[in-house]
């Protein structure tokens, strides 16, 4: 299957049900009156997604930027605000805000998004050098024909 949008991108849609589990566990009455808190840790879930879309922009499928180094850029933010939430879990188990389980089913969320976007970044990095050796082989090749070597 082919990669046209953010949307078929795994990351971006376990991504996408990290907000919403977020976002459910901040409307429990003790959470939502810490606003600062919850405010904070939903904006965090938010920017996970929406660098991995923002990101996608740059892929040279989009030809938008055509730019694998700024997607990389893009999802190293979104894997920052993944830990951000991650570190907030901790203070919201901390102030019995969630219950164990929850702390724990969301930290693996979070440590399973970390993982996509790790790969991810590993994919595109090795993507990229196979692309530069081919177009440096190109290269090579044509200065060899224009010096009829």
């Amino acid at each position: 299957m082919k990669t046209t949008t953010f949307e078929d991108l795994k990351v971006w849609k376990d991504s996408r049900e990290f907000v919403k589990s977020i976002y459910e566990l901040t409307s429990s009455e003790k959470f939502s009156k810490d606003f600062g808190l919850r405010d904070q840790i939903q904006r965090s879930a938010v920017s996970v997604m929406n660098n991995i879309a923002e990101g996608f922009a740059c892929l040279p499928i989009r030809q938008e930027r055509n730019n694998n180094r700024e997607f990389i850029k893009f999802l190293k933010y979104s894997k920052g605000s993944a830990g951000e939430v991650r570190s907030m879990l901790y203070v919201a188990l901390d102030l019995i805000y969630i219950s164990g389980d929850t702390f724990y089913s969301n930290y693996e969320k979070g440590i399973n998004i970390i993982t996509q976007i790790s790969n991810f970044i590993k994919y595109l990095k090795k993507h990229a050098i196979k692309e530069n050796i081919t177009k440096l082989r190109s290269f090579i090749l044509l200065i060899f024909q224009f010096f009829n070597l």
